[in-house]
């Protein structure tokens, strides 16, 4: 695993990443529990409509998947992406027992995945090292129709007026990520492909929520 040192400087590492999340699968929900408010409020932002596409960027074991497909209905597709085998085995294993026949899964890196036509929205949830990556991001936004909606949230570093909050999300980051480079602004490298956001901070500081739209629309 990278040094605190490299990961405060370094980018993304994929491998390091997959086995990170290969030792995480099995206890990832219990662990996120605590976000689970974050991720409503993020997947209300996306303002899904019937019949609408949506991508779920680094979906993990799919705990967005039920409320995405809440919102595009049976007429509309969702699909998600994960590198982590492990993570995508319990997704997969979400998506048999809740029949969900219009969701569809892509184990692959972000920047690697197969997608077809454009989407209408994409969610980026904890997935800061997904968010570090131009590639990635490039992938996803090329298939986004213009005007499509996306939001991204998670952890960031606190201001100066909440340093405190820092000694948590320092060691939630290094659980979760293998780059703390951007952390102050984890959606910086997502402004400049999309123009402006509308950033909200929550929980004295330490996440974020923020949401654009892809230019032409």
């Amino acid at each position: 695993m990278p040094t605190l040192r490299r990961r405060l400087r370094a980018g993304p590492d994929r491998e390091a990443a997959l086995a990170q999340y290969r030792q995480r699968a099995g206890i990832y929900d219990l662990e996120l529990a605590l976000f689970e408010p974050l991720r409503e409020r993020a997947i209300a932002r996306l303002a899904l409509q019937p019949g609408e596409v949506v991508l779920d960027v680094g979906c993990g074991t799919g705990l967005s998947l039920a409320r995405l497909r809440q919102g595009t209905g049976a007429g509309g597709r969702v699909v998600g992406i994960e590198q982590s085998p492990e993570m995508l085995a319990l997704a997969r294993e979400r998506v048999r027992q809740g029949h969900w026949r219009n969701v569809s899964l892509r184990c692959a890196p972000v920047e690697a995945a197969r997608l077809a036509g454009q989407a209408d929205a994409a969610l980026f949830h904890f997935t800061h090292d997904i968010l570090r990556r131009p590639e990635a991001l490039d992938h996803v936004l090329h298939h986004l129709r213009p005007g499509a909606r996306v939001v991204a949230t998670g952890l960031k570093w606190a201001g100066a007026w909440t340093a405190l909050a820092n000694l948590l999300v320092l060691p939630a980051a290094l659980h979760s990520v293998t780059s703390l480079e951007g952390l102050d602004r984890p959606w910086s490298r997502l402004a400049e492909r999309l123009g402006p956001l509308e950033v909200e901070t929550l929980w004295l500081d330490a996440v974020y929520i923020a949401s654009g739209r892809v230019r032409g629309g």
